[in-house]
């Protein structure tokens, strides 16, 4: 048995045309949703991605603000323009593309975007909404992977996820959606003693480590969903996951691979919410 591949970059087609029938009706009715990307230095990584955000958000007929920043910026100038831009109506999702250099605090940043323009879902407002149930602008890449189990059918209720990473931006907010959805979370990171005992139990095992080709056959249990949210390079220099590919795949029955699988469902996610918060404001404006 070959795991079945969840393909990404399909889930994220499909989608977007779904986005770009409410951007034309948005559009229409005098409410474009806007999207302002900050981008501070000139990281390479950084500038694909941000990039291929602009491309995408092009794509299903949204505007797209680029706006750019040597390294050296202060904070203070950085600040005041997101303070400028949570009082542009023309604009309905801030994203300020990290990593950002240190003399400036990330925090701060986050927390100066306003929690209705927050479409990166990082706004503490917004991942205390996210704790308790509440509707809100949800992280894109955990966001992304619960859109990837609805797809293929795959109920976390019940079942036991198994999270590998804690960060801020996936690890913790992924095992609180599977929570949301009644899954059994166990989190696993790097101060965790015996690693495999606890993957080896998962229904559902999401690496985000960033370690490549770390999750192994013997990490996992057979007929697992395997979410694969790593980008790495691999001894080539090829771009890999956590999860080691031809490892695992005749032990899973659903595997994402790296590139095409969870990669194209953060931008979509990304579009999805600044479309949200674009129909947030129409609805705030014809006071429904």
């Amino acid at each position: 048995m070959t795991a079945e591949l969840i393909d990404g970059k399909k889930i994220s087609q499909e989608i977007r045309k779904g986005l770009e029938k409410e951007v034309a009706e948005l559009t229409a009715k005098g409410m474009k949703p806007g999207l302002a990307v900050i981008l501070v230095g000139d990281n390479p990584a950084s500038r694909t991605y941000v990039t291929s955000k602009q491309k995408s958000c092009r794509a299903i007929g949204m505007e797209s603000v680029l706006i750019e920043y040597p390294a050296d910026v202060s904070e203070k100038e950085l600040l005041d323009k997101i303070t400028e831009l949570n009082a542009d109506d023309s604009i309905h999702g801030i994203l300020v593309q990290l990593p950002i250099p240190p003399h400036i605090s990330e925090t701060k940043v986050i927390e100066t975007i306003s929690p209705e323009k927050d479409v990166d879902g990082f706004h503490p407002i917004n991942i205390g909404k996210m704790m308790t149930g509440q509707d809100t602008f949800l992280p894109c890449t955990p966001f992304g992977v619960m859109e990837m189990l609805k797809y293929i059918g795959i109920n976390p209720e019940g079942k036991h996820a198994v999270i590998i990473g804690r960060s801020n931006i996936v690890g913790k907010p992924m095992g609180q959606l599977l929570l949301n959805e009644n899954a059994t979370v166990t989190y696993c990171h790097s101060r965790t003693s015996d690693l495999q005992s606890f993957t080896k139990q998962a229904d559902i095992l999401v690496a985000a480590v960033g370690r490549a080709k770390m999750v192994k056959a013997e990490h996992i249990k057979q007929g697992a969903v395997i979410i694969d949210v790593g980008m790495n390079k691999d001894e080539h220099g090829k771009l890999c996951g956590d999860v080691d590919f031809e490892d695992v795949k005749d032990k899973a029955a659903y595997l994402t691979p790296v590139p095409g699988g969870v990669g194209p469902m953060t931008i979509t996610m990304l579009l999805y919410n600044t479309v949200k918060s674009a129909q947030n404001r129409l609805n705030d404006r014809n006071g429904n």
